[in-house]
C-alpha cells in the first residue's frame, strides 16, 4: 500500500491499514499511539469528535440553538398577529398558523383579482 504525503492511502490497494477500522476511524490501539505523538496524527473526524465533546462547545451549541428557536418563535408570533381569527387571542399551533396564513393569502389574492 502506498502512503501519500497528505495522509491518504492510494486506491491501488483496497485494504485498509491495521490502524484504521472499516468506518475510516482510528482503532483504539492507533488512537493510543496518536495521543502520545500529538493531535497532528488524528484524523479530521477524530479531531472533530473531540472538539464537539468539550463542555465549552456543547454550551455554545446549546446557546446558539436557544437563540435560533427563540427567533423562530418570534417570527411565528409576528405572523400570528397578522392573521384574523375568532376569537382574536385564540392559541394556534405552528402548523395551524401556517395553514391559516396560506388560506388568508389565497383569500387576499382572490379579493384582489375580483
Amino acid at each position: 500500500m502506498d502512503f501519500l504525503p497528505c495522509g491518504m492511502y492510494s486506491m491501488a490497494d483496497s485494504t485498509l491499514p491495521d490502524s484504521v477500522d472499516g468506518h475510516g476511524s482510528l482503532t483504539k490501539k492507533s488512537r493510543e499511539k496518536s495521543t502520545v505523538s500529538g493531535m497532528a496524527t488524528l484524523t479530521r473526524e477524530e479531531r472533530r469528535r473531540r472538539r464537539r465533546a468539550t463542555q465549552k462547545y456543547r454550551m455554545a451549541h446549546a446557546t446558539r440553538e436557544r437563540v435560533r428557536v427563540e427567533a423562530f418563535n418570534v417570527a411565528f408570533g409576528e405572523l400570528r398577529k397578522l392573521l384574523p381569527t375568532i376569537p382574536p387571542d385564540k392559541k394556534l399551533s405552528k402548523i395551524e398558523i401556517l395553514r391559516l396564513a396560506i388560506c388568508y393569502i389565497m383569500y387576499l389574492n382572490q379579493f384582489l383579482e375580483t
